[in-house]
C-alpha cells in the first residue's frame, strides 16, 4: 500500500509539473484585470487547430518562464471560445500577438522563437535609452546580441540625435548612455563623445567613427548599426532572414549538407577573409542545403550537388549562381568579378512553348520577342500554380484571351513566375500573386491593374488603356459572361 501511495504521489507531482504553465489563460472576464493594470504584457490570440500556433506554443512557454522573473506577463486567448474578445481587438488571423502597455495594444513585430520573444520584450520594458552606471555597465553590454552605448561627459555631451535614433530602432537593438567624468574600460579608449556597438559574435565590438559622433547623422549611424548587427558569416534561417533583408545588401549563400560538418567548417574558414573584405557590400551566410533545397532551386541552383554557392540581390531580384565547384579559390575569384559587375545574372526560363491557345504563354526567353513589339497592347498575368487567387482567376483569364483572340492587337499573356525569372531589364518586380501588368502599344511603360478580377472590369480596363489601332476583338469574339447568381461567380479576393 505504501508503494502504491508513493507511486500515486509521484504521478501527481509529475502531472502537476508537466501541466504547469507560466502563460496565463485569459477570458472576457479576466482579461482587463490581468492586462490593463500591467506596465507591459504580451497576449497571443490563437485557435487550437492552428498549426502556426502549435509551433509557437513551446517557444511562448519558454519565454513566459524567463520573462516572469522580469515581471513581464505573457498570456493567451482562445479565439474559438472568446470570439467577442478577439473581435474587439481586430483579430482576423492566428496567431495574432499584441503588446499591451497599461491596456493599450500595439502589434507585436518581433521574432517567434523563445530567445527572440525574450529579447524583444526586454527591449520593450526598458526606456529607448537606458542610463548605464559603473555598477551596471558590464552586465548591460552583454544583455543582448547587439547593444549600443554612447559615452560622454559634461564637456563632451552625448548628441541628442542618439536618443532620437534609439527611439525609432528600440525594437531591434538595445541602447544605453553612460555620462560621467571617469569611464569604465571601453575598447580602444576612444575620445569623447564616443559610441560603441557591442556584439556577442565576431570581434565583439565596433566603434563608430569619432569624427562623426558630435554631429551625428542618423542615416550614416543607421548604416553603421545595421552593418555591424549581423555576424561576418553565420547560418541563415527563417528566424534571422529579416535582419539580412532589412540591410538591402546582396546575400552570398553557401549551401552545405548539414551532415558534412567537416566540409562546411573548412569552407566557412576559407570564405571568412572574403566576407571580411566585402563587409558592407555583401552579406555572407551558410544554409542547410537539404532543408532549404527549394530555396536553392529558386536561386537557380540545380539542387543535387553540395556544397554550392550563389549570390542573391534582393533589391534587383537577381541571382548569380557559381557554376563551378564551390571551393574557397573559386568563390574568391567569383566574388572579385561580381563586385566589378562582370557576372551576368542567371535568368531561369521554361522552354518556349507553341502558342496554340487564346492566352499567350510567356517565358523569360521569349520576353523580348513579346515586349519589343510595340505595335501591340499586352496585358500580362504573373502567377504561381499553388496560388488560390490565381486558380480562381484562371478561367476568367482564358475567357479574356478568347475575347481578344489570336489576331487582335491586344495580347492576353501569362507567365508562371515560379518557372521563369523576370528579366533584369524589366521595369518592375513581382512581389505577390497574381500580379497584373498592362503595357500599352507604343510605350515601354507598364500600368498596374488594381481593380477587381471580374471579366467585366478586366475588359473595361483593357478598353480604357489600349493604344493599338485595331485593339478591339478582331476574331473569336466572346459575349461578356453574365453570372446568373452571385454565388456562381468566381471569387475576386484581393491579396
Amino acid at each position: 500500500m505504501r508503494l502504491s501511495s508513493s507511486i500515486s504521489l509521484a504521478l501527481v507531482a509529475l502531472t502537476t509539473s508537466v501541466l504547469a504553465s507560466d502563460v496565463l489563460d485569459l477570458t472576457q472576464s479576466s482579461f482587463k484585470k490581468e492586462v490593463f493594470n500591467e506596465d507591459l504584457a504580451l497576449v497571443e490570440f490563437f485557435a487550437p487547430w492552428c498549426g502556426h500556433c502549435k509551433n509557437l506554443a513551446p517557444h511562448y512557454e519558454e519565454a513566459a518562464t524567463e520573462l516572469k522573473s522580469k515581471n513581464i506577463k505573457l498570456a493567451k486567448v482562445d479565439c474559438t471560445e472568446e470570439q467577442a474578445l478577439c473581435g474587439e481587438y481586430g483579430v482576423n488571423g492566428y496567431p495574432t500577438l499584441k503588446v499591451f502597455r497599461n491596456g493599450v495594444p500595439v502589434d507585436y513585430t518581433g521574432p517567434r522563437k523563445a530567445d527572440g520573444i525574450i529579447s524583444y520584450m526586454v527591449k520593450q520594458s526598458l526606456p529607448a535609452v537606458t542610463d548605464v552606471t559603473p555598477e551596471t555597465h558590464a552586465e548591460f553590454i552583454k544583455a543582448d546580441k547587439v547593444v549600443v552605448v554612447a559615452y560622454g561627459d559634461a564637456s563632451h555631451p552625448i548628441p541628442s540625435a542618439f536618443a532620437s535614433f534609439a527611439n525609432t530602432a528600440r525594437d531591434s537593438y538595445l541602447f544605453g548612455q553612460y555620462s560621467a567624468s571617469s569611464l569604465p574600460p571601453i575598447p580602444e579608449s576612444p575620445s569623447l563623445p564616443a559610441i560603441v556597438l557591442y556584439k556577442s559574435f565576431d570581434e565583439g565590438y565596433a566603434i563608430f567613427p569619432a569624427s562623426e559622433v558630435a554631429n551625428l547623422d542618423n542615416e550614416l549611424f543607421e548604416e553603421f548599426v545595421k552593418m555591424n548587427s549581423v555576424p561576418l558569416l553565420d547560418e541563415i534561417s527563417p528566424e534571422n532572414f529579416g535582419s539580412y533583408a532589412e540591410q538591402g545588401l546582396p546575400i552570398a549563400y553557401l549551401f552545405v549538407d548539414p551532415n558534412d560538418v567537416a566540409t562546411r567548417e573548412k569552407l566557412v574558414e576559407e570564405i571568412k577573409p572574403i566576407a571580411k573584405g566585402l563587409k558592407g557590400e555583401v552579406n555572407f551566410v551558410y544554409i542547410d542545403a537539404i532543408k532549404f533545397i527549394d530555396h536553392g532551386k529558386s536561386l537557380n541552383l540545380p539542387g543535387d550537388s553540395w556544397p554550392a554557392f550563389v549570390v542573391q540581390d534582393l533589391a534587383a531580384q537577381t541571382k548569380f549562381p557559381l557554376t563551378e565547384k564551390a571551393t574557397g579559390a573559386n568563390i574568391k575569384a567569383f566574388m572579385e568579378k561580381f563586385v566589378k559587375g562582370e557576372i551576368q545574372p542567371s535568368i531561369k526560363s521554361a522552354p518556349i512553348p507553341t502558342q496554340d491557345g487564346p492566352v499567350y504563354k510567356l517565358v523569360a526567353d521569349d520576353w523580348e520577342n513579346l515586349f519589343n513589339d510595340e505595335s501591340k497592347d499586352v496585358f500580362a498575368e504573373f502567377f504561381a500554380p499553388w496560388c488560390g487567387h490565381c486558380q480562381r482567376l484562371a478561367p476568367i483569364w482564358d475567357v479574356l484571351g478568347e475575347k481578344y483572340g489570336k489576331n487582335s492587337n491586344v495580347i492576353i499573356a501569362q507567365m508562371d513566375a515560379t518557372e521563369n525569372d523576370i528579366p533584369p531589364a524589366a521595369p518592375f518586380r513581382v512581389q505577390g500573386f497574381p500580379t497584373l501588368k498592362f503595357r500599352p502599344a507604343g510605350s515601354s511603360e507598364f500600368i498596374d491593374y488594381t481593380g477587381d478580377r471580374s471579366l467585366e472590369s478586366l475588359i473595361e480596363f483593357v478598353e480604357t488603356n489600349k493604344k493599338s489601332e485595331s485593339g478591339a476583338s478582331a476574331s473569336g469574339e466572346v459575349e461578356d459572361e453574365e453570372w446568373e447568381d452571385e454565388e456562381d461567380a468566381p471569387e475576386h479576393d484581393e491579396l
